[in-house]
C-alpha cells in the first residue's frame, strides 16, 4: 500500500507505491457566470436605464435653477460672514470678487479674512456671471436666468436671494 504526500495546496499529490510513483491532479471545480446569466443582467440594465434615464434627462432646466438657487444661498452666507469681519457688505463695485480676493476702495475692508470667504466664484448654470447690487446695508445676488434677461417667467425668470419661494 502506497502513502500519499501532500506537500501544500497548489501541489499535486504524489503517491509513493512500492517500485512506482504516480502523481495525480487534485480535482478543480470551474466557477463562473454562465452566458446566458451575464446576457439576463444586462437585460436588466437595458430595462432600467430605458426607464429612469428619461426621467432624469427630462430635468435639465429645474436642476440648473436649483444649483443657481444653491449658489446663491452659499454667496449669501459668505457675505453675512464678510459683514461680521467687517461690519459691512462689499459695495456694488467691489462685487462678489471681494469674497476672493481683498477689495480695494470704499468701504475698506477692516478685517478682511486672509483665506478668502469662498474658494472661488463659479459661473451660474448658464455660464454668465452672478449678478451682485449692495445699496443701504442690503445686498441681492442675482442670476438671470435661462434667457439671460432681466424679468421673464419660467426657466427664463431671474434668481435672486431676495425670492420668497
Amino acid at each position: 500500500m502506497g502513502k500519499q504526500i501532500y506537500q501544500g495546496s497548489s501541489v499535486p499529490a504524489v503517491t509513493v507505491n512500492p517500485g512506482s510513483v504516480t502523481m495525480s491532479r487534485p480535482r478543480t471545480v470551474h466557477s463562473g457566470f454562465t452566458l446566458i446569466e451575464i446576457m439576463v443582467v444586462v437585460a436588466i440594465i437595458a430595462i432600467l436605464g430605458a426607464t429612469v434615464v428619461p426621467l432624469i434627462m427630462d430635468r435639465p432646466n429645474e436642476a440648473r435653477v436649483v444649483r443657481a438657487k444653491n449658489d446663491i444661498a452659499s454667496y449669501s452666507s459668505a457675505l453675512e460672514l464678510y459683514k461680521l469681519d467687517n461690519f459691512n457688505y462689499p459695495s456694488t463695485d467691489q462685487g462678489l470678487e471681494a469674497l476672493v480676493t481683498k477689495p480695494a476702495g470704499d468701504p475698506e475692508p477692516a478685517n478682511w479674512n486672509g483665506s478668502g470667504y469662498v474658494k472661488k466664484l463659479s459661473k451660474d448654470p448658464w455660464g454668465r456671471d452672478y449678478l451682485y447690487e449692495s445699496e443701504d446695508g442690503q445686498f441681492e445676488i442675482i442670476s438671470l436666468g435661462n434667457d439671460g434677461v432681466e424679468g421673464g417667467e419660467g426657466f427664463d425668470a431671474d434668481i435672486s436671494n431676495l425670492d420668497t419661494d
